[in-house]
C-alpha cells in the first residue's frame, strides 16, 4: 500500500477523470490520498472528493501565494472546517520567497495564525516552504507542541535535520527522480520512519513523466527511487510511508 499524502485533486486535468485517476492509482498500489487545501474557494471541492471518496483526507490552509487574498474571517472559516470527519491537517500554509506573490510580511503573519489554529485543535501542519529556510524555522520554533509534515522539501540536509528535530516528517516528490537533483543524497542521510512520499499532483511529475500533468498513480516512482536510496525493496518502502502517513496524520 502506498499513500499520496499531498496531492491537488481539484485541478481541472485530475478532477476531470477522477474516477479513472483513483483506478490508475490503484492498479500500481497507491490507495490512500491526502488532497491539500489551497484557499477558502478549493477546500470546499477538497471536502467533497473525500465525501464522495472514502480512500480521500482532506487539508484546510492558505497557501503562501494566497495569503494577500485571505477573507478577514478566514480563521473563524478554518476551524469550522476541519469540524469536518475527512479533515486530517491544517494546510497546506508555509513561506514562498522564491516567487513572493504575497508579501513576505504577510505570509509570515498568516502562517502564526494558522499554527495558532494548529496548536489550538491539536492537528498536524503541512508545510510549504521555498527559499524561506531561516524564517520558516524561526517561526516553527515558535510553536514546540506542532508536528507535521515538510512537503515537497526541496532545502538542504541541514534544514531537513532541523525539521526532523523539531518533531516534523519529510516528504520527497517527483523532483527526488529528476536528473542532477540534490536531493538523493539528503533523502540517504535522512531516518526512514520519518519519510514521506507524495506528488503534488498535478505538479512535479516524475521521471519518466516529467514536464507533462501529474496523477497520484506516479507515487509509485518516487518510492521506487525512495527505495533504491536506500537500498531496501519497494514493498518495504511502502509500508514504512504509509505507515508515516498514518502516525502524522491519524489515519
Amino acid at each position: 500500500m502506498l499513500t499520496d499524502t499531498h496531492c491537488h485533486l481539484y485541478y481541472k486535468d485530475l478532477k476531470k477523470d477522477l474516477q479513472g485517476v483513483f483506478d490508475r492509482a490503484n492498479k500500481l498500489g497507491v490507495n490512500r490520498f491526502i488532497c491539500a487545501a489551497t484557499n477558502m474557494e478549493d477546500v470546499h471541492q477538497c471536502i467533497e472528493i473525500a465525501e464522495n471518496y472514502d480512500q480521500v483526507f482532506c487539508s484546510s490552509g492558505i497557501h503562501p501565494h494566497d495569503t494577500k487574498d485571505a477573507p478577514k474571517n478566514y480563521i473563524e472559516k478554518i476551524y469550522n472546517l476541519m469540524s469536518n470527519d475527512n479533515m486530517v491537517a491544517i494546510g497546506e500554509i508555509g513561506l514562498d520567497y522564491y516567487r513572493n506573490i504575497s508579501d513576505s510580511n504577510i505570509q509570515k503573519k498568516r502562517l502564526r495564525e494558522q499554527l495558532k489554529i494548529a496548536l489550538e485543535i491539536d492537528k498536524p501542519v503541512i508545510i510549504h516552504n521555498r527559499e524561506a529556510d531561516e524564517d520558516m524555522i524561526s517561526i516553527l520554533t515558535e510553536f514546540p507542541e506542532i508536528s507535521g509534515v515538510a512537503h515537497c522539501f526541496s532545502s538542504n540536509l541541514d534544514m531537513a535535520n532541523q525539521l526532523l528535530e523539531l518533531g516534523y516528517y519529510i516528504s520527497f516528490s517527483g523532483n527526488l527522480t529528476f536528473k542532477n537533483s540534490h536531493l538523493p543524497s539528503i533523502a540517504k542521510e535522512l531516518p526512514l520512519d520519518r519519510l514521506l512520499v507524495e506528488t503534488d499532483s498535478p505538479f512535479l511529475s516524475p521521471v519518466p513523466f516529467r514536464g507533462k500533468p501529474n496523477e497520484p498513480a506516479r507515487v509509485r516512482y518516487v518510492a521506487e527511487k525512495l527505495a533504491e536510496i536506500h537500498n531496501i525493496a519497494l514493498e518495504e518502502i511502502a509500508n514504512i510511508t504509509s505507515e508515516n502517513a498514518s502516525k502524522i496524520f491519524r489515519l
